[in-house]
């Protein structure tokens, strides 16, 4: 299961890069062209946005995955083990919550998003903003993943730590394997 999931990672970093070189591509190249030869990419401006748009959202589910969003460690520190634990567990049910939110309310913009074009590229902005749908499904996923492993009592103290920001103990606690 962890190799799956480490390939996935790996994939979503691909993509993550490729969307990142692509979008520097794209405006260097237009830079270039605009000043050297008094010409230009018509497509690459609202290409770079559309990729800028998707580069966000994918790296939302690998920050999230990582614990890299902002969090209120400050008050989680206060508490003790269980008292972690129940944050973790509201906080996971809350971001449920949000991104079922996020979900549905893509799902009710979709025909409009689909039935809508560009205006320079042409594209359907359900392409756009479609991305949203797998914002909402991963980050859904790797919640609900976290909240079954609390709730089973499967949740190890190494991620405790890295939701509490205790990352010098998250170190520790994989180098003994807890």
């Amino acid at each position: 299961m962890k190799a799956i999931v480490n390939g996935i990672v790996k994939l979503i970093e691909f993509v993550i890069v490729a969307l990142l070189a692509g979008m520097a591509l794209m405006v260097f190249l237009n830079v270039i062209l605009r000043y050297g030869f008094n010409s230009g990419i018509v497509m690459s401006e609202e290409m770079s946005r559309f990729f800028f748009v998707w580069l966000t959202f994918i790296g939302a589910v690998l920050a999230f995955k990582e614990n890299g969003h902002l969090g209120v460690e400050t008050l989680v520190r206060v508490f003790g083990r269980r008292g972690r634990v129940i944050c973790m567990a509201l906080t996971n049910m809350l971001i449920l919550l949000c991104v079922g939110i996020l979900f549905w309310g893509t799902w009710q913009q979709a025909p409009i998003n689909a039935s809508m074009t560009s205006p320079v590229a042409g594209m359907p902005m359900i392409m756009v903003y479609g991305v949203a749908f797998f914002t909402s499904v991963g980050m859904g996923l790797i919640a609900g993943w976290r909240l079954f492993n609390i709730l089973t009592g499967r949740v190890t103290d190494a991620e405790i730590a890295e939701f509490v920001g205790d990352y010098d103990d998250v170190e520790t606690l994989i180098g003994r394997g807890e």
